[in-house]
């Protein structure tokens, strides 16, 4: 089995995670991944065996929408989310997040994760329309499967890097 299905078994494994991938599904909103922790945070869990799983203090659905990138509609997403699930959600579209980041604009998804601060936690998955994983992985997955925290060279801010691994 490789890296990258041992990581979709264990997605379709967790009821949790897959209940919120097929809330997120039903948005239909473009180039959408559930990100960072989500993906993260349970390859770690099951390599080291920990249980209960960590819980996750925040669910990162991200999509990537050049037509419409006002806030307001990343907030409007989330209070919809929150009245048909109990998850922390967080919602960003990508296509906006460039000009926080002091970065050239993205042109998709996977192209806006390449450049989040460490390496491991750019990957997400989505469900595709079959009902089956599919992972967006920008770096791979390997390096989750390494017991490592490693810096992307793209943001190569060590004290914002460091700071990140204090907190999480």
């Amino acid at each position: 089995m490789s890296l990258e299905e041992q990581l979709a078994a264990w997605i379709e494994e967790d009821s949790l995670r897959m209940d919120a991938l097929f809330i997120a599904a039903e948005l239909q909103l473009p180039q959408w991944c559930i990100a960072a922790g989500f993906v993260r945070n349970l390859a770690w869990d099951k390599l080291h065996q920990h249980s209960p799983l960590t819980p996750l203090n925040d669910v990162d659905l991200i999509f990537f929408d050049p037509q419409d990138t006002r806030e307001g509609r990343d907030i409007a997403i989330e209070s919809h989310l929150s009245g048909v699930s109990r998850l922390p959600w967080s919602v960003k579209n990508q296509a906006r997040m460039h000009a926080r980041n002091g970065d050239k604009p993205y042109n998709s998804t996977e192209h806006a994760m390449s450049f989040w601060v460490e390496v491991e936690t750019a990957v997400g998955v989505r469900l595709q329309p079959d009902q089956s994983i599919e992972l967006v992985a920008p770096f791979g997955v390997s390096s989750n499967f390494d017991y490592t925290v490693t810096i992307n060279a793209k943001r190569p801010k060590p004290a914002e890097f460091f700071a990140r691994i204090r907190d999480k």
